[in-house]
């Protein structure tokens, strides 16, 4: 395993300089903090600011409603604890913890997302710190969500992270995770690695809220692989301004009927940069996958929407939507569907993509209804951005609310 280890660092270092395929180029900090962080016995503990902006990103202190939980702040590990309920169905630990407790680790490390992909990946071999491991053991039917959050608090530095989730065969569970940054944070970089391996007849919702600053720069790489008659749902959801993001995760439905489904809302704000898609290859036999992406154009902002379907399987079925609305004469939206077959004549992939503005019939039809002109135009943002999510933490229900009303002022 040494030998393996060496080699995953060589390929990372001659990748250290590779830029990626989508997204603004940035160059990279390769320095590493020294700030530690003492562990929390509890999440009541966290500093008052910290609890509001780790609320805003799914993050809730009340663990009586969580069956675990795991917070980083910066580099440094400081919660992680699995209620005594879920004790033989739920394991959650730092990363570092859980390669030297299971040798096994070893097999899923950059299984799912190459080592050498780009100069993120590289970054994040080379110098990352932390993460998490969640695993939900087999059989297990996890009733509470788990949660994690990963948070920056020193304003021009770098979170470089890698983790790995396994659903083990037959577990069902839902993961709530947040990634964000103190309040006085204006810049920064997040780099994350995360694999997440789906066994067979295993269920997980994964659902990830980013809240970041205006000058913070992010770049996720993800990979999964769903095992037969697996099932994976990946909700995003984007509230606040950033500089920059470039995200593309990959599902490979290796297994007979396994199944897919990507979730994505996003709202542009300010001069954010936003590169946002997925890919979903499908190999099993019976095999079916949905890509859906809402997205809200204001300000400056400058968003792309991209999605790709890949059938290998004549009996593969798969439908991506890609649909925006920009609400500003500034902002800039791109949408890119891509499908592809490979040898498989029989398999169905279909695609839908639309930019465009708020509907004004839908707006008069309503205000005709006796809502007020930004009721009914925060009630079509509304219907346009819900995709089916669930079980989002009240607080952040709430959040979307407020944000539509406001959107709603800047349309009128």
């Amino acid at each position: 395993m040494k030998e393996y280890n060496m080699i995953l660092k060589e390929k990372a270092k001659k990748a250290l300089h590779k830029k990626a395929a989508y997204g603004s180029d940035l160059e990279l900090s390769a320095s590493v903090s020294d700030q530690k962080e003492q562990p929390l016995e509890s999440l009541d503990n966290l500093d008052k600011r910290i609890k509001e902006v780790s609320l805003l990103s799914g993050m809730i202190t009340d663990e009586t409603k969580r069956s675990g939980s795991f917070y980083q702040k910066g580099d440094s590990v400081i919660y992680e604890k699995v209620q005594e309920a879920y004790s033989g169905k739920v394991e959650i630990m730092k990363i570092e913890d859980a390669l030297q407790k299971h040798s096994w680790l070893q097999e899923y490390w950059w299984q799912m997302v190459p080592v050498d992909m780009d100069k993120y990946t590289a970054q994040v071999e080379l110098l990352g710190r932390g993460g998490y491991f969640i695993r939900i053991l087999p059989g297990a039917k996890v009733d509470k969500p788990i949660q994690s959050c990963l948070l920056l608090d020193e304003s021009g530095s770098s979170q470089r992270v890698h983790n790995i989730i396994v659903a083990e065969e037959g577990s069902q569970a839902q993961i709530i995770t947040g990634c964000t940054v103190s309040p006085d944070i204006k810049n920064g970089f997040h780099l994350g690695v995360s694999e997440f391996y789906i066994k067979k007849g295993a269920e997980l919702t994964f659902t990830m809220v980013h809240n970041w600053a205006e000058d913070f720069h992010v770049r996720p790489r993800t990979g999964i692989l769903v095992e037969e008659d697996g099932s994976f749902i990946n909700n995003y959801l984007l509230l606040q301004p950033v500089r920059s993001i470039q995200s593309y995760p990959r599902a490979v439905l290796a297994g007979k009927r396994s199944k897919v489904r990507f979730n994505t809302i996003v709202y542009g704000q300010g001069q954010s940069e936003l590169d946002l898609g997925s890919l979903i290859e499908l190999k099993g036999s019976g095999t079916t996958g949905d890509s859906i992406s809402r997205a809200l154009g204001t300000e400056q902002s400058n968003i792309i929407m991209r999605g790709r379907l890949k059938a290998y399987n004549n009996k593969a079925r798969a439908h991506l939507e890609c649909r925006g609305m920009l609400l500003s004469t500034e902002a800039v939206m791109d949408a890119i569907p891509e499908l592809s077959v490979v040898g498989a004549p029989e398999a169905d992939l279909t695609h839908e993509a639309a930019v465009g503005p708020v509907d004004e019939e839908a707006v008069e039809y309503l205000m005709s209804r006796g809502l007020k002109q930004d009721e009914a135009v925060s009630a079509i943002l509304q219907g346009f951005m819900h995709t089916g999510i669930k079980g989002l933490p009240e607080i952040l229900e709430e959040t979307l609310s407020k944000i539509f009303s406001n959107m709603s002022e800047k349309v009128i």
